[in-house]
């Protein structure tokens, strides 16, 4: 038996059904997407709770000359089934397949790339603008849900759409809260009687009347206005947005598909900015994701019948450990505080908050706030922690420098999600905080080599008198035994592994493993191969760094991080200052300068060279090419020149060039006076 859904390649497909047949179509697509995403993960709730709205959106606009923008875009994949994608759905946040978000690179019906929340309202009034000045003709719909709108960007946006008065609606797709049936069904009785078609044009017929009654008639029509705007305040829960200029429709029923449809056809048109406000439950129609509605949120994969994830076995994850390591330190000083911003789950701070629910803090999608809470909280003698994925905290850059860096206030940044995040792709990773943090004056920067010593850098930062920075990864911990005092680091310092005199490893962060893995490959060569823990990247380990750069051919940098001003550059910088004398090769190996996006992070590492098999590669290549090749090429009787500055020559300066593999991030730098 053909399904409805297999019929539909394109919203013009959608518009042949009759409108009775989108409820049996709101089934199959729900089935479609338990069916991919127990197999794919993914962002399951907000999509079962969309289903509806979505229909009625393509049924009534005419996508893509129409533009639909979609805020953070994680609940776009009905939106995808709908518009030519659902032959590729088994796809979804696949390595080489469809992102889990909106992307312009991927289709015609997408207009905006997202992933980050609040930005909808912003991007949509900037479209609708554009098409004033063009003089054309279409509408321009943002939909944005009640967790974005925490978001300050979003009132930002909201505030000046109701300046500017162009036509644009803004669908709020509300899941938080619960709506009983004589309320809401009055409302949207009231909405439809009192923004619908007809009523408009009786009102304005009205109005133009009073106004012609000479002397009192412009008084009756204003006195008509506040009658009209006394009665939706009472009804209607919009007051605010009708402040900011926007006309309000709702809140309607977010699973009635006629409703919606009927509501959205009134509005076509409609001059200025309308509000839709809509309510939607998330997980619709899979109770066990109703039920737990933050839990299915982002889900992995997962068994339909038994609502059970389906976990490998693994160690437990840097952020359990975080966790539990900030309950261990927080049980010690009642000054400890644990702050996120709309991720208490993905940071451990919900674990943190089952035990100190007074001293944990989630202040919705709104990372600027958190940092200046952060720092209220510091100057008046607390010590705050506050939990923010690496991605996110970029969105908070300048209060990190104005307000935390400049005054030297002590806040810890537990930075999750610090490097490759995998299937959430592009607008996710984690590859860029240490080069917008090591510039700021006062900052501290460290990351862990594993579980074991993310422990030991929490309290280093906590207790540490200014602002510091710790990164770690997304993911299981490596499975080491954790010490039983939880200890402080002496900040700056790194840790030398291993010693060698051929090539010097200096890692950073969760490198630290690659680099051993790969130091052992390479002393089965012969070499003599020095691995360093750097532990911190501001500041770093000056007299360590400066050694082996005497002491050794040449120095590799390691770091899952954007090559350009990364943990390399600033080694490639202490170098230079300290050390001008001495030529020495360096290597960085990082993350290529380019949009990396979604996939396994194995597949990732793979693509940017930063598997083992990828570094040792790289590793080999330019120390036979720089080290080995430039006595090779010396034939002038002298020493050709190495990393300790003791030898002459310059034969090396002929090896620089790439090796060009795809996606590999790779520098190679003479460093010299």
């Amino acid at each position: 038996m053909s399904r409805l859904l297999d019929g539909i390649n394109s919203p013009q497909d959608l518009k042949k059904l009759d409108i009775k047949d989108l409820p049996a179509l709101a089934a199959e697509i729900r089935e479609t997407l338990l069916t991919t995403i127990s197999k794919t993960g993914g962002h399951l709730g907000s999509n079962l709770g969309i289903v509806e709205l979505t229909l009625a959106m393509h049924y009534v606009f005419d996508s893509p000359r129409d533009k639909f923008v979609w805020d953070v875009g994680h609940q776009s994949y009905v939106h995808k089934l709908l518009t030519g994608r659902k032959d590729r759905f088994h796809t979804l946040r696949q390595y080489g397949g469809l992102s889990g978000f909106t992307k312009r690179e991927e289709n015609e019906h997408d207009h905006w790339n997202c992933g980050h929340g609040g930005t909808s309202i912003s991007a949509a009034i900037g479209f609708a603008k554009a098409r004033d000045l063009k003089k054309e003709d279409h509408e321009v719909v943002a939909v944005i849900g009640d967790g974005s709108l925490t978001a300050g960007i979003a009132f930002e946006g909201l505030n000046y759409t109701g300046h500017l008065k162009s036509n644009i609606i803004v669908i709020l797709n509300d899941n938080e809260m619960s709506i009983s049936t004589n309320v809401g069904g009055m409302s949207a009785h009231l909405s439809q009687i009192m923004t619908g078609q007809v009523m408009r044009k009786i009102k304005g017929k009205i109005d133009l009347l009073l106004q012609s009654i000479p002397e009192v008639g412009k008084d009756i029509s204003h006195f008509a206005h506040k009658i009209d705007d006394a009665i939706k305040g009472v009804f209607i829960p919009g007051r605010l947005f009708e402040d900011l200029g926007f006309r309000y429709v709702g809140p309607l029923d977010g699973h009635d598909t006629e409703l919606l449809i009927k509501s959205l056809e009134d509005l076509k048109g409609q001059k200025g900015p309308t509000l839709v406000h809509v309510i939607t439950r998330k997980g619709k129609g899979y109770p066990v994701a109703e039920e737990k509605a933050e839990i299915w949120h982002g889900a992995s994969p997962f068994d339909i019948e038994t609502g059970t994830f389906l976990k490998k076995k693994s160690n437990p994850a840097y952020t359990a450990v975080f966790a539990d390591a900030l309950i261990e330190l927080a049980t010690q000083d009642e000054k400890i505080i644990g702050i996120t911003a709309a991720m208490p789950s993905g940071t451990g701070i919900s674990k943190f908050g089952q035990i100190f629910p007074d001293r944990t803090f989630d202040v919705g999608m709104a990372e600027q706030h958190a940092v200046d809470f952060a720092g209220g909280l510091a100057l008046e003698g607390f010590r705050p922690v506050a939990a923010i994925y690496s991605t996110f905290l970029q969105r908070a850059y300048d209060q990190v420098i104005h307000d935390i860096c400049i005054m030297n206030i002590p806040v810890t940044f537990a930075m999750d999600r610090a490097g490759i995040v995998g299937e959430d792709g592009a607008t996710h990773q984690g590859l860029y905080d240490i080069a917008y943090l090591r510039t700021l004056p006062n900052m501290v920067i460290m990351a862990p080599k594993d579980e074991n010593e993310l422990r030991h850098m929490l309290k280093t930062a906590i207790y540490h008198p200014g602002p510091a920075a710790l990164r770690y990864p997304r993911g299981a911990g490596l499975g080491v035994p954790l010490d039983p005092e939880i200890k402080e680091l002496e900040i700056g310092k790194g840790e030398v592994i291993q010693d060698g005199t051929d090539i010097a490893l200096l890692a950073y962060g969760h490198m630290v493993t690659p680099a051993m893995e790969i130091a052992r490959s390479l002393e089965q060569t012969g070499l003599s191969v020095a691995v360093i823990n750097a532990r911190f990247v501001k500041p770093l380990d000056t007299e360590l760094i400066c050694r082996y750069a005497r002491s050794t051919k040449c120095l590799i940098t390691l770091e899952e991080h954007s090559l350009k001003g990364g943990f390399g550059s600033a080694v490639l910088e202490e170098i230079h200052e300290h050390i001008p004398e001495h030529h020495v090769l360096v290597k960085l190996i990082g993350a290529a300068d380019r949009v990396i996006e979604h996939g396994a992070p194995a597949l990732v590492r793979k693509d940017l060279g930063l598997d083992a098999e990828g570094l040792l590669k790289t590793v080999q290549e330019f120390y036979n090419k720089t080290v080995l090749g430039a006595v090779a090429v010396s034939g002038n009787g002298k020493k050709a020149v190495h990393g300790n500055g003791r030898n002459k020559g310059n034969g090396s300066r002929k090896k620089f060039s790439s090796n060009g593999k795809k996606g590999q991030g790779k520098e190679k730098h003479p460093v010299n006076g």
